[in-house]
């Protein structure tokens, strides 16, 4: 029974969420008039597992983590790639949208230009991707009703991460979803356009493509869905769009919340610094060597500086900061932060993390702030590292509640039937009163809180 035992652990599954459970969904029914209201809370707690039985021996956050550098290449995704010119004018560029499609046979050569809007592109595209032609583009265009689910990826990943393919890949593979990804600007052999890279609050390019996506398809559910730091940016544009989100769901996992927190946390240990911080640090100059000639141009980037770093927090000193007017790189930290966005957040959302995740780590999670709203659900793990949770086998056990939580939402509610919150006063920014005649009149200030008002004004106009 000991060795049983060893050989199947489990981790600890917990749920945090507002303490009424107030958020409530319409669950349909196949007998007319027999549909019944369910908490969202249910919902969250029906898709997930029991247990979380991961593999023994990689038995803690580091190990997790450490596995998934491993080169594994079991779930095959293909893609074709289109390209989208920003209509933001603080923002100017091109970036990539790849969308899951049926196995074809790749092109014997790489594909240079993107025939619908000619923009050029640098050879060898990920694997099992390719360009639409201009007769694919035009025939994107669908009345249909399948849910789409929107993907967002990790720091300086992309469609190909197999992270994100775990996900996609039994989602759509029996036909009744659609899917596709959001590459980042520079990412995913993207050349860009100017001398400007993505951050951690870029949320343009996202709306943009949700815009675009409920115009070409005007029946279809949109669901969303972020990894690590595509979580973070997701979390922020759902707190920026409010009640007027296009998005049905959302699912934010392994997000680093508060970013400060998360880079002062890799900050302190030897781990943190020479082995978390110094790859993700190597990884954005990779990215940055890649595009340089387009950098170069840009008049506030030192590139000998960059070229000198090492580590994460100094790219961001020497990149994101000058790029974006930031004085230090805790003052970008804070204000790409979505710790308070999801506070603005009026969609059911699903967030996963593992307690154990050395990148974004508990101490960063938002404990309080969920509880302070009807909307969201947060579950986490005591084991599983940083998108890691890895089972016997090389299959990841996030992908099950991920996936059960999806399909969930798109077939057993009724999402042409809005939410409904029961009590509208505990809404994140209500103040407090408990006024008796004991107590005297309430004459403190009384400001409106807006969890997305930004220390950096874009001025931006959508």
């Amino acid at each position: 029974m000991g060795l049983l035992s060893w050989l199947r652990p489990r981790g600890r599954v917990s749920f945090y969420h507002a303490k009424d459970n107030s958020l409530l969904l319409t669950r349909k029914s196949e007998k007319p008039g027999a549909d019944e209201k369910v908490t969202f809370t249910d919902i969250c707690r029906e898709a997930t597992p029991s247990k979380c039985n991961l593999n023994p021996f990689l038995f803690n956050g580091h190990l997790q983590t450490a596995y998934t550098a491993l080169k594994y290449d079991g779930v095959p995704v293909y893609y074709k790639r289109t390209m989208f010119e920003s209509d933001s004018p603080a923002f100017s560029g091109q970036f990539a949208m790849d969308f899951v499609v049926e196995p074809y046979e790749m092109p014997k050569d790489d594909v240079l230009i993107d025939s619908e809007r000619k923009y050029t592109q640098p050879s060898g595209l990920p694997e099992r991707t390719s360009f639409f032609s201009e007769g694919e583009v035009a025939a994107l265009p669908s009345d249909d009703t399948k849910p789409m689910l929107v993907t967002l990826h990790g720091l300086s990943g992309g469609s190909h991460e197999i992270y994100l393919r775990h996900v996609l890949h039994p989602l759509v593979a029996d036909g009744n979803w659609e899917a596709c990804v959001i590459n980042s600007r520079g990412c995913a052999q993207t050349k860009i356009s100017t001398g400007v890279l993505y951050n951690a609050r870029a949320t343009w390019d996202l709306r943009q493509a949700i815009k675009w996506l409920r115009k070409t398809y005007p029946n279809r559910p949109l669901f969303g869905i972020g990894f690590s730091l595509g979580a973070n940016i997701l979390a922020n544009y759902l707190g920026e769009e409010g009640e007027t989100c296009e998005l049905k769901a959302a699912v934010l996992c392994a997000s680093p919340w508060n970013l400060e927190v998360c880079s002062l946390n890799l900050q302190r240990t030897w781990l943190g610094m020479e082995v978390y911080s110094k790859t993700m640090g190597s990884s954005m100059k990779r990215l940055f060597e890649h595009h340089v000639d387009a950098i170069k141009k840009n008049p506030r980037i030192d590139i000998e500086a960059v070229r000198r770093i090492t580590y994460l927090h100094e790219f961001d000193q020497a990149v994101q900061c000058p790029t974006w007017g930031y004085p230090t790189e805790g003052a970008y930290y804070r204000d790409a932060a979505s710790t308070d966005s999801l506070l603005s957040i009026r969609i059911p959302f699903l967030a996963i993390q593992a307690e154990d995740d050395p990148i974004a780590c508990r101490e960063g999670l938002p404990f309080h702030e969920i509880e302070r709203t009807p909307y969201g659900v947060m579950m986490t793990t005591s084991w599983g590292g940083h998108l890691g949770w890895f089972e016997l086998g090389g299959e990841r056990w996030f992908v099950k509640p991920v996936n059960n939580f999806f399909n969930k939402m798109a077939k057993e509610i009724d999402l042409s039937s809005p939410s409904v919150v029961k009590n509208p006063d505990l809404l994140p920014g209500h103040i407090a009163n408990h006024s008796d005649p004991t107590k005297d009149p309430d004459t403190a200030p009384k400001p409106e809180f807006n969890a997305m008002r930004r220390r950096m004004d874009m001025k931006l106009t959508y």
